[in-house]
């Protein structure tokens, strides 16, 4: 199992979560095909499959989100709806209007619906009851949306909250890099994003380029700040920092590999053991990263 991005929040009930009853929630939700006039449908899927919509093995839950979008080119809509156009041109002797022009598109859109393709996406969720994280892997902040809407539509109360901290991630980052060094625990690698405050925006990336101290302190005190920043955890973990607490392209090293390699068992097993193993390793990283950011920040 590994998860390639974290969006994380913080469950809001420090009670245990009964896998029964959350089952019982998800299959309110459960995934149905849409209907031929269904340009969207979401909802719970099996993470693994006869498994059940909760899996949770070792005291971690993992949960599927599956979407389903109908394709269908604005390119092929505009030009069926054109030679409509040109058809309705010859029978009443104008050219349509806006207003019959957005109507045959509309028809058209109806038409062509049913014989659209279909394209699925399958979002994973860990849930850490122990340390009590939700976590989404998606790297969209679209998709994040989409997860986290279904999430308040399933369960009431809405079981999660933002992640904060004391340090935002901008000015934290941004600190790193003007001391050259990171926080304990952590390296910094060679892909980093600055961006200025300013109404232009303007940007500076490096990507996969060790950064000078003395070119990014200039910009920094041009107004800059680290929006972006490349990191490893304890020569476990590489991942990239946003400033909105996100982790993308979040890559087990080789020591967490030749971990993996040595697990043995059958396909159920080793997925298992592989489950344990990344979540304790992601949960530790979680923890770290919060600390380095001056700890977590109370809202009320």
């Amino acid at each position: 199992m590994q998860l390639k991005n974290l969006r994380i929040f913080r469950l809001a009930d420090a009670r245990p979560l009964d896998i029964e009853q959350l089952q019982t929630q998800l299959e309110q939700r459960a995934f149905v095909s849409g209907s031929s006039q269904d340009p969207v449908s979401i909802g719970w899927a099996e993470p693994r499959h006869g498994e059940g919509l909760a899996y949770g093995p070792n005291g971690q839950i993992l949960l599927s989100v599956r979407s389903e979008k109908k394709l269908l080119p604005s390119s092929v809509i505009n030009q069926v709806a054109q030679a409509k156009a040109r058809d309705i041109e010859e029978e009443q002797g104008y050219r349509p209007g806006r207003k019959q022009m957005r109507e045959i598109k509309e028809q058209v859109i109806t038409e062509l619906m049913p014989r659209a393709f279909s394209v699925h996406r399958d979002t994973s969720v860990w849930i850490d009851p122990v340390n009590r994280w939700l976590v989404v892997d998606t790297a969209s902040n679209a998709v994040g949306d989409e997860v986290m809407g279904l999430i308040a539509k399933t369960f009431d109360p809405f079981p999660a909250l933002p992640l904060y901290t004391e340090l935002s991630p901008a000015a934290a980052m941004t600190s790193w890099l003007a001391e050259d060094e990171a926080p304990a625990g952590f390296s910094i690698d060679q892909d980093t994003e600055l961006r200025s405050t300013s109404e232009r925006r303007a940007t500076v990336r490096y990507v996969r380029h060790s950064v000078d101290t003395n070119e990014v302190r200039n910009h920094i005190e041009a107004g800059k700040q680290c929006t972006r920043l490349a990191l490893t955890w304890n020569d476990k973990i590489s991942f990239v920092l946003d400033d909105g607490l996100a982790l993308k392209r979040v890559t087990p090293l080789d020591v967490l590999k030749d971990q993996n390699d040595t697990i043995s068992g059958d396909d159920t097993e080793r997925f298992n053991s592989d489950m344990a193993l990344m979540t304790a390793e992601l949960a530790a990283l979680i923890s770290d990263l919060v600390e380095a950011l001056g700890g977590e920040k109370v809202v009320v």
